[in-house]
């Protein structure tokens, strides 16, 4: 992402956790905790969805870990079908020792986190592109941002809309954009900054 970007290894439940991490400038606000999409289709911690999270995160004053799943990159272990890996986050999570953390994830990530946070009690919890169609997810926190392109195709505005709506929770629609954020990067950094300032 920067130039400060460290790589660093966390001890996971099926090995190795390979971690990209960058601190601010000044002394952390507190830590947040960033998942990418689905490992098997391409999904690494260099995503770009994942980056912008990161930057905007960075930019608010929190020390960001982008996580790479098992069996992404140098993090060791099999995929685990989204099982693992919540414990992986969660062993990063608790590697991380900030009181104060978010958690933050794009699709497949997204949904891990939402799992992750029913059991942790994030600060802030961004979802974005959830993976409203990738089996049964708990309700989210009070609070929750979730986002989502208006020409999502890999992930219907409906399922999200389905998911959200007994909750009463809702959901921020960014005009134009696709599952990936193509030209939209900048407005997902926008909305992600002006809820957790």
């Amino acid at each position: 992402m920067r130039a400060g970007t460290r790589r660093l290894f966390v001890a996971g439940p099926a090995g190795q956790i390979e971690c990209a991490v960058d601190a601010p400038a000044g002394t952390p606000v507190g830590g947040a905790l960033i998942a990418h999409p689905h490992p098997l289709y391409g999904g690494t911690l260099d995503n770009k969805v994942v980056q912008s999270l990161a930057r905007a995160f960075l930019e608010l004053g929190y020390e960001t870990w982008r996580p790479n799943f098992r069996g992404v990159g140098e993090s060791e272990g099999v995929h685990d079908h989204g099982r693992g890996e919540v414990d992986d986050l969660a062993a990063v999570l608790e590697h991380m020792r900030h009181e104060r953390f978010a958690l933050a994830g794009f699709s497949f990530g997204a949904a891990a986190q939402l799992r992750l946070a029913v059991r942790t009690r994030p600060g802030k919890l961004v979802l974005v592109g959830l993976a409203a169609t990738s089996g049964d997810l708990p309700p989210a926190p009070e609070g929750t941002l979730v986002i989502h392109g208006e020409q999502d195709t890999t992930v219907p505005l409906a399922a999200v809309l389905d998911w959200a709506r007994p909750q009463d929770l809702p959901v921020v629609l960014v005009p134009g954009a696709d599952h990936f954020f193509h030209r939209k990067l900048h407005v997902l950094r926008a909305i992600v900054r002006a809820y957790c300032a």
